[in-house]
């Protein structure tokens, strides 16, 4: 997937030391070539010199050959003897290509600058936003609603749950392994639960199928097209609807009448490598505390990544990502006004980075975890 770079900074935020203190200025060293270094840019901490080195590159998209087998010492001294190996070193210590704004967005970024400096401008009539960018928000809000109801009413129709009871600690009045919810059934057993995830899975998928229906512009994208995106993007979209119904106080999922834990991951099948790291990017996504609005620009975010090999109409669909980030970058410039929203969309970007690895884990185990994709052929064919 191609994340887009953060619309109002191409710097990521700053990682803070055990003490909850930013790094000190003298410990900032380029990860590139050792010089002072100026911030974090395009995710990795560097000077302004390979900042803008690696910007240059990557937007003109030269190929550079290295006369010496791509081993040349990158330094201070001698990063501009080498271009091949200087670009190498950058790409090797983690800098991102998908995190370098495109000229359009920078002038888009200085125009929209410009109209919040103007008294009475329309940025202040539309608090921040442009009347396209609000009508964006109001179809994508309302294409999430149309396809995504928080109670799950309509899954009441699949599986109905078997529950084991487990003797939760004396005094603490809940079952074992579920914390205090709405919900009040308890773990449900092995037998019971790999059918019923395999049917929450389709549930899911179908609804997401749905959302990407109702945006104009992915109806007019061809057929191949539009598979080729939601197999790439729908189980993290997936991901970030089961978000809303993350309740962080019990660490659970609260779907309608039914609660899901990563005991019950655990009981179907899945591994704690996957499931550790899920239950904390649930955590950390919840702590950001997204409106409605913000769930649905990440949804269409997620959804048009141009990025997937062979993908045709390309254009089309990185130009649509960038209207979806723009709009979202402004959207939390006005609406999350500093502290709160101090690099929420750099803190946003590097989630996301997260959950394609949780895909990639996901993917895996469900491929190893008998008979699951035997019952969800829609979950194998987004899988595969």
């Amino acid at each position: 997937m191609s994340l887009p770079s953060p619309p109002g900074t191409e710097r990521s935020p700053r990682p803070r030391d055990r003490a909850g203190d930013t790094e000190p200025d003298e410990d900032k060293v380029c990860a590139v070539c050792g010089d002072r270094a100026s911030g974090y840019h395009f995710h990795v901490m560097s000077c302004e010199g390979c900042k803008g080195f690696f910007r240059r590159s990557i937007i003109k998209g030269v190929r550079f050959t290295c006369p010496l087998a791509r081993r040349c010492p990158v330094t201070k001294a001698k990063r501009r003897q080498c271009q091949a190996c200087r670009l190498q070193k950058c790409l090797d210590v983690g800098m991102r290509r998908d995190m370098i704004m495109s000229e359009e967005a920078l002038r888009r970024r200085r125009e929209l600058r410009g109209q919040r400096g103007q008294p009475g401008g329309q940025q202040g009539q539309q608090g921040g936003l442009t009347a396209e960018q609000q009508e964006l928000i109001a179809l994508l809000i309302a294409a999430h609603q149309r396809t995504f109801d928080s109670s799950f009413s309509q899954f009441t129709q699949y599986w109905p749950a078997v529950r084991l009871f487990v003797p939760s600690p004396p005094g603490s009045g809940v079952a074992a392994g579920v914390s205090p919810s709405p919900c009040e059934e308890v773990l449900p057993d092995s037998l019971s639960l790999l059918p019923q995830f395999a049917d929450l899975s389709t549930f899911m998928i179908q609804q997401v199928i749905k959302f990407a229906k109702e945006i104009p512009v992915f109806r007019s994208l061809s057929l191949d097209a539009q598979i080729s995106l939601l197999k790439g993007a729908t189980l993290e979209i997936c991901q970030i609807r089961f978000n809303t119904v993350f309740n962080p106080d019990t660490k659970a999922w609260e779907c309608g009448q039914r609660c899901y834990t990563i005991r019950d991951g655990a009981l179907a099948g899945f591994q704690q490598i996957y499931l550790e790291p899920l239950l904390k990017f649930h955590e950390s996504l919840r702590r950001l505390r997204l409106h409605e609005a913000e769930y649905a620009l990440l949804q269409a975010m997620l959804l048009f990544s141009p990025d997937h090999a062979g993908i045709a109409q390309r254009d089309v669909i990185d130009a649509f990502q960038e209207k979806v980030a723009l709009t979202l970058k402004s959207y939390i410039d006005h609406r999350h006004p500093p502290p709160e929203g101090r690099f929420l969309y750099a803190k946003l970007l590097l989630l996301l980075t997260e959950m394609q690895t949780l895909k990639a884990e996901k993917t895996r185990q469900i491929l190893h975890i008998q008979d699951l994709s035997a019952m969800t052929p829609l979950l194998s064919e987004i899988i595969s």
